[in-house]
């Protein structure tokens, strides 16, 4: 038995990718999801696949479709995830990339766009999410992190700087929170629609950057959504309690 099973969490970033694979192996483990994503076919595809899972049997998926740096899109979610019952938390997949400019060259709106998606939904998630998992006394808070955090890469200094912030967030939860545990996942160098993007991204920077992500796919180092999936799925398995506070990878795991 999974030790989410039975539980509700609430789960970004789920129409694609990552965040797709993860939703359909949570639903095989039996968790309930309320998920998000902007495109509503896409995500309506989603929450088809995880009711065909098998294993899944008597697992609730609802999707709430729009953009999660809406304070009333994640009240619609956790209002949602609380109607299914045994809300748990939430896991914060989504994210965007913009890649291809040199830092100068983003314009305004394509910067916001990126802090919007990973830093403040994430912030979204915890106005929303903490009251309520505080008044129980447990729950769990997860935010796919990256190596970019670390780094500094010409053609994605937006992503770069906005995963900082976002795991700098979620270092701050679990400082404030005990009571909930709270972790980063990098969930590795995946086959996503970023790595495409950045493989054909266009700008000042475009041929560093490409010079960076094309040799992962020519030598077949990347991994499959599913496999990064299945690492968090892994270690959210384990005893929850001391995953707190820490930055896990799944090429460590």
């Amino acid at each position: 038995m999974h030790a989410l099973q039975g539980k509700t969490l609430l789960l970004t970033g789920a129409s694609m990718g990552i965040g797709r694979a993860l939703a359909v192996a949570l639903a095989e483990q039996g968790v309930h999801l309320v998920i998000n994503a902007r495109s509503e076919d896409l995500l309506r595809e989603t929450r088809k696949m995880c009711g065909k899972v098998v294993g899944g049997a008597g697992t609730e998926v609802r999707d709430i479709a729009g953009d999660a740096s809406s304070a009333a899109t994640v009240r619609a979610m956790l209002e949602a995830a609380q109607e299914l019952g045994s809300f748990h938390g939430f896991i914060h997949a989504a994210g965007i990339l913009h890649p291809g400019p040199f830092v100068w060259e983003l314009s305004a709106e394509e910067f916001l766009a990126v802090f919007q998606a990973n830093v403040l939904v994430a912030h979204q998630l915890i106005r929303a999410c903490l009251p309520v998992l505080l008044e129980q006394g447990k729950g769990l808070a997860v935010f796919f992190g990256s190596g970019a955090a670390e780094k500094t890469q010409p053609g994605i200094a937006a992503y770069c700087a906005a995963k900082a912030a976002e795991e700098h967030l979620a270092r701050q939860l679990a400082a404030e929170a005990s009571q909930v545990t709270s972790l980063i996942y990098r969930p590795g160098i995946v086959e996503t629609r970023m790595q495409s993007q950045a493989r054909e991204s266009v700008g000042g920077a475009a041929e560093q950057l490409q010079a960076v992500f094309r040799p992962w796919k020519e030598q077949g180092q990347l991994m499959t959504a599913e496999e990064s999936a299945a690492g968090l799925v892994r270690l959210l398995a384990a005893d929850l309690p001391r995953l707190h506070g820490k930055t896990w990878d799944i090429r460590d795991l």
